[in-house]
């Protein structure tokens, strides 16, 4: 790129504007990347002269909440809006008003509690607390303390308690790996959900899916968990997506030393662990969360509808007001410190950019639509801050992933270059578009080329997590993929016993396609809910009024994918044998080779090159097989097939031979400098390797592959010459001559 005149006058600025080095359309709103940066740089100051910089500010979990202290515990709560605050609970036999607390600057309480005369803790362990807020309207609230670490539904009243959790040693969890993983060369999620994931109709524990899930996960070749719903929630059906106590584990499921023994089993089976953070909103629940909770509707939110998001009936942080930057950037620090997570993807990332939220607006990829006035800058600066501090305090561990639909430019571009600092974002269209073909257009009108557009076009200097399928698609109102494809057939017709009928191999031989184009094609990393590796049928719905509150479909049916007699376990393995596919010859990552060859609406095959030396083919017709199908390639040389979605072991009819060699033919094709031919199965994928080359692509090769001197090496060298030169600078020319006749005659005179 240098040498660009371009490219050279912007890629060393330091004004946030260094992004449009490589994206010539940013270049007019460079007024406005300009002001966006300058904010950040504004705010990051201002921390740094206050609080003594993001280290120290975003430890708010150290000062806020109950704190216990030398002598007794201490406990803040920031309310400006209150005019009166009490901390009580059993401690205190429930008497609302035995303890008062203090107001200090800034809307500040505290109150300390000094210890019983026997030296012991005021307040036991898992003890119940809440704080009696008065308001200025004399109203009397009980509230959960805002930074509560733990949270537990009364069985009586259905609310939720905060529990002030202080085990003692012997119950505390002790970590036995390492705080944090390396992040993995390809980053491969499985996304997850605790409460759902097991067998049986009910809420699964954290300790379950420690013994029973993780092995299943490391075994089918995962670099990350992405665990969903951690965040205390009152209502189990919002998925957890409804927050209501931040700084709390989900109670559902276990306790706080339960998910850090999760998380520490993960680590030691080399699995990165993504929490699935929301701050783009809160719940409305005043009663157990922390809305309204100093008696105004805009402590921690925007005030009136501002502060409302009209489709999700929650409540929208105000990004601009200091606390609440503090409570939102310690609330990350206290999951990546206190249970030792690696990451986070951020949710609904598009409601916190634009002020519209996205409601009834349609994103076209006009420039325009993402910079002005409709643009929050404050959630901007909330977000680049976010992972500015992040890569920071964790630079060799953490990922941070940005769920925006609306294709923000930058969003994935390091915060010191102008962007906003996320490593990855998820490619949203590419599962929208196989359900929209799944629902719309049969299998044979599918477009090859309208399906590889949607897999690539994506920014190519921005990250991009593929899927075909996460938990939104599965939701109830839809179905999962393999529930789409065949639908009742799943229920009586995928028995190994008998040949498959019709829907069940036609579905079969789709969804392995559909799986392994979008994870080849489709971005840098890739991604699957659980279940879906296997074909999970049906769909996803939470206990609710609605469906009796049964977790029928609450939950995940390992059982199908291990029952021998049932052929879930031919898509389980091929989602399997893809990863090790990757791992062997790597094709998912970060600016790796990849070139489309083909994608042909008549015949219905899709051919590209990626990654190292290989060749991907795909034909999505029916009906049709082709022999000597030919195609280009860049690569001369022999190639092999080390995936094929036609083995008999992943319920294909073993049609392609892995016996072999196939040679490529120097003569220009689809072009590309050489090509080879193949026989390619109807509704069936291949990956081949180019595992010799020739000519010059196998001398390039060598010289690629060539070790490089060592530094002993090339001084011994060094010193070798200079002894011959000086040697041969003390002899006469005719000395010179004989001794170079005696070299040339091997030693002899």
């Amino acid at each position: 790129m240098r040498g660009d005149p371009h490219f050279d006058y912007w890629v060393d600025k330091k004004d946030g504007t260094a992004v449009i080095a490589e994206d010539r359309y940013l270049e007019p709103h460079q007024d406005a990347l300009r002001y966006r940066y300058n904010k950040f740089v504004e705010l990051k100051n201002a921390i740094e002269q206050a609080e003594g910089g993001l280290e120290k500010f975003s430890r708010g979990y150290e000062k806020f909440g109950v704190q216990i202290e030398e002598g007794g515990i201490r406990y803040t709560e920031w309310a400006p809006g209150a005019k009166e605050m009490y901390l009580f609970g059993e401690f205190s036999g429930w008497d609302r008003y035995k303890y008062p607390m203090e107001r200090g600057d800034f809307g500040v309480w505290s109150l300390f509690i000094p210890n019983k005369e026997d030296g012991s803790c005021p307040i036991p362990h898992a003890s119940k607390i809440k704080v009696c807020v008065v308001s200025q309207g004399g109203m009397h609230l009980d509230r959960n303390p805002a930074w509560s670490s733990f949270c537990v539904q009364n069985p009586e009243s259905f609310l939720y308690d905060a529990q002030f959790w202080n085990p003692e040693p012997k119950w505390t969890y002790s970590w036995q790996h390492a705080d944090h993983l390396p992040r993995p060369d390809c980053l491969r999620i499985y996304e997850c959900h605790i409460g759902m994931g097991g067998v049986e109709p009910r809420v699964n524990t954290y300790q379950e899916f420690t013994d029973n899930i993780l092995p299943r996960i490391k075994k089918l070749g995962y670099t990350a968990i992405q665990i969903m719903a951690i965040m205390e929630h009152s209502y189990y059906a919002s998925f957890g997506y409804h927050v209501t106590n931040f700084f709390a584990c989900s109670s559902r499921c276990g306790t706080p030393e339960d998910l850090k023994r999760l998380i520490d089993t993960a680590h030691n089976l080399g699995l990165q662990v993504l929490m699935d953070v929301v701050h783009s909103h809160a719940s409305c629940n005043s009663m157990d969360g922390i809305n309204q909770f100093d008696g105004t509707d805009h402590q921690y939110f925007h005030e009136g509808e501002m502060g409302r998001h009209s489709l999700w009936d929650s409540r929208l942080f105000n990004y601009g007001h200091w606390e609440v930057i503090r409570f939102l950037l310690s609330n990350l620090r206290w999951w990546c410190e206190e249970y030792h997570f690696d990451g986070f993807r951020f949710d609904g990332v598009t409601s916190m950019l634009y002020k519209h939220h996205g409601i009834g607006f349609g994103f076209t990829g006009n420039y325009d639509e993402y910079f002005g006035y409709h643009v929050d800058i404050d959630a901007c600066v909330y977000i680049m801050l976010a992972n500015s501090m992040l890569h920071e305090l964790y630079p060799d561990n953490m990922i941070t992933v940005g769920e925006d639909v609306s294709g923000m430019p930058t969003l994935c571009r390091p915060v010191e270059e102008g962007g906003l600092g996320f490593d990855y974002r998820l490619a949203m269209a590419i599962p929208d578009k196989w359900i929209e073909l799944l629902e719309k257009v049969p299998d044979e009108m599918w477009d090859p080329k309208n399906i590889v557009h949607t897999l690539t076009n994506r920014r190519w200097n921005e990250k991009t997590i593929a899927y075909a399928e996460s938990h939104d698609q599965a939701l109830v109102g839809d179905k999962t993929i393999a529930f789409w494809l065949m639908d009742a057939e799943m229920y009586n017709n995928m028995t190994t016993k008998v040949f498959p009928s019709p829907t069940i191999e036609r579905g079969i031989a789709l969804h392995k396609i559909i799986r392994l184009l979008s994870y080849a094609l489709g971005g840098e990393g890739y991604l699957t809910f659980m279940g879906n590796e296997f074909g999970h049928p049906e769909w996803v719905d939470f206990p609710r009024a609605g469906n009796g509150w049964s977790y029928q479909h609450a939950r995940r049916r390992f059982d199908l994918a291990d029952n021998e007699e049932l052929r879930y376990k031919f898509l389980q393995l091929w989602e399997q044998q893809m990863h090790e596919c990757e791992t062997k010859f790597p094709f998912c990552r970060d600016r790796t080779h990849q070139y489309v060859v083909l994608s042909d609406i008549g015949d219905k095959v899709i051919a590209f090159e990626k990654g190292e030396r290989l060749l991907f083919v795909f034909n999505m017709h029916p009906t049709q097989s082709y022999t000597d199908y030919r195609i280009g390639t860049m690569w001369a040389g022999k190639y092999k097939i080390v995936l094929d979605s036609d083995a008999g072991n992943v319920d294909g009819q073993g049609r392609v031979h892995w016996d072999v060699i196939h040679q490529s033919t120097p003569d220009e094709w689809m072009g590309r400098p050489n090509y080879l031919q193949f026989y390619l199965p109807a509704r069936t994928c291949q990956v081949y390797h180019c595992f010799e080359l020739e000519g010059a692509e196998a001398e390039a090769a060598l010289h690629e592959t060539a070790p490089e001197s060592t530094a002993e090496e090339l001084s011994a060298t060094k010193d070798s010459v200079e002894a011959e030169a000086s040697k041969l600078k003390g002899l006469k020319i005719s000395d010179k001559k004989e001794e170079i006749l005696q070299v040339a005659n091997g030693g002899k005179k």
